[in-house]
């Protein structure tokens, strides 16, 4: 057998848009193979039709040499073919075996679920693997690293030969990611092949033995990954060679235009900073630093006990969002979904939702200014989409950031904070937004850039901050900046534990 899964002739189609048009897709049996392309190239849509989620057009797809047509991800399940989708959703409330056979417990002789073999039966998956878990812990009390984990095992206890991997690697750190990958190995040792979509570039190199890569709804390219490089597979995913991954420009810095004092919260302790006019503030440290917690408290979703915070000179006092919008300090989210768009509204609905009052004359809306205010938006920002009316839900993670980001730019914010802003999204889209930060940063804007990529800190950031146990451990300029440095100030807080402690 040549092929586990062979797609010929793919096309799916959807009102205004052409979602794939002809794409192909082979995969090899035990062969970890890598589907790249942006925001809106097909890697959903096809995985969807995979998935039998979404009915093709036209087109073939075989599996094991035989045709089949997907009709609902329970049959391709029962056939051998699982997904572990970036967005998990495992029942938090039931116990890892009760999620792992959810659906086909085993029976015993009157047909009632076999408790014992239920849990016996996952204990064993779970030690074949390696995993330190008990099978009676409830899903709730896992970290996602965890939870990605368990939809491994679950996908293998159906047997399957084909398993599909959407991002597994956006919301886990980095030593669960070099576990992940142990894992994906072990799997590709047992003759499984895996489909790895993520727009982290390193990892195909890490993990991935091919890559085919679509753009705009069309196969582009395919080659064994020792075949190509990393600005290779780039420039056949946007169509265009970047030569620069951060378009970073020296920008004339002012004064301090914002500043912090002693700022002291439940995961932040006796904090001080201040930000210049123009300048790009990269903010690093480890998982639980208490960097997003910092700054959501500036922002007002969460107490400050103590301290003080100034801009252009005149103490503030933020007791909600509300207050720092007003004052002109606004932050996007790092969980976009449920704290920067609604998804049940347009594009149009969601970019004028904080701008009402700007737009209202006598208690009603000028829908002349609204309409041309989100139009300038999409346009600078170069927001794909069909028609103003576009629910949100329907655009690519990359364009929904930039909703987010128009949302905000119409405020004409003084000081913006970015909770990892490139998260999830695609390298073309990563090149937009550093653009827009750049042309914001002329216009006098301050940014404060949160990120778990040090590669990003380091490529688009003025000055450099590090946070470590809820305390800023470190700060260096652009003349200091190196991975190594900035990992020394990271685990500052930790080395001090542990010197206390022995």
């Amino acid at each position: 057998m040549e092929y586990v899964l062979e797609l010929k002739g793919i096309s799916k189609a959807f009102p205004g848009v052409r979602a794939l048009d002809n794409v192909h897709f082979n995969l090899k049996p035990g062969c970890v193979h890598a589907l790249c392309g942006e925001n809106g190239a097909g890697k959903s849509t096809l995985i969807k039709i995979i998935n039998g989620i979404y009915k093709m057009d036209q087109g073939d797809i075989f599996y094991k040499g035989e045709r089949i047509i997907p009709q609902n991800p329970k049959q391709m399940l029962d056939l051998g073919v699982a997904t572990i989708h970036q967005e998990l959703s495992p029942i938090l409330d039931m116990t890892i075996a009760e999620n792992i056979f959810l659906g086909r417990e085993p029976l015993n002789k009157i047909n009632l679920i076999d408790v014992r073999k239920l849990y016996r039966d996952t204990q064993k998956l779970l030690d074949d693997y390696g995993f330190k878990y008990n099978s009676h812990t409830t899903m709730r009390n896992l970290s996602i690293s965890d939870l990605a984990l368990i939809e491994i095992v679950k996908a293998v206890s159906r047997d399957a030969s084909v398993v599909i991997m959407d991002e597994p690697t956006s919301s886990i750190t980095e030593s669960e990611t070099m576990l992940l990958f142990e894992k994906i190995r072990q799997l590709k040792a047992q003759g499984i092949s895996v489909i790895y979509i993520s727009h982290k570039i390193d990892e195909i190199f890490e993990i991935c033995d091919e890559v085919t890569i679509f753009r705009d709804g069309k196969w582009v390219f395919n080659c064994p990954i020792k075949d190509i490089d990393k600005n290779g597979i780039i420039e056949k995913m946007v169509g265009r060679e970047i030569r620069e991954q951060f378009p970073k420009e020296d920008v004339e810095i002012g004064d301090s235009i914002f500043e912090i004092r002693e700022l002291d919260g439940w995961r932040f302790h006796n904090v001080s900073l201040n930000v210049r006019r123009g300048e790009i503030v990269g903010v690093a440290g480890l998982v639980g630093a208490g960097r997003s917690e910092l700054f959501r408290a500036v922002f007002g979703l969460e107490e400050i006990k103590s301290g003080e915070m100034f801009l252009e000179g005149k103490q503030l006092r933020i007791r909600e969002s509300k207050d720092a919008i007003e004052a002109g300090i606004l932050m996007t989210s790092e969980d976009r979904k449920r704290e920067g768009v609604v998804l049940c509204l347009s594009v149009r609905e969601n970019i004028i939702l904080s701008s009402l009052k700007e737009i209202m004359e006598y208690g009603l809306l000028n829908f002349r200014k609204e309409k041309s205010n989100v139009n300038e938006m999409i346009e600078k920002l170069s927001i794909k989409i069909s028609s103003q009316n576009d629910l949100v839900s329907s655009l690519s993670g990359g364009n929904q950031q930039k909703v987010v980001l128009a949302k905000w730019l119409l405020k004409s914010p003084k000081v913006l904070i970015l909770d990892e802003p490139t998260r999830g999204i695609d390298v073309g889209a990563k090149y937009e937004i550093y653009k827009l930060m750049c042309v914001l940063a002329k216009q006098g804007v301050s940014i404060i850039m949160i990120s778990s990529e040090l590669l990003e800190l380091i490529g688009m950031s003025d000055r450099i901050v590090v946070m470590s146990r809820g305390k800023l451990t470190g700060e260096m300029n652009r003349s200091e900046f190196s991975q190594k440095r900035i990992m020394e100030f990271a685990i500052r807080g930790f080395e001090n534990e542990q010197s206390k402690a022995e």
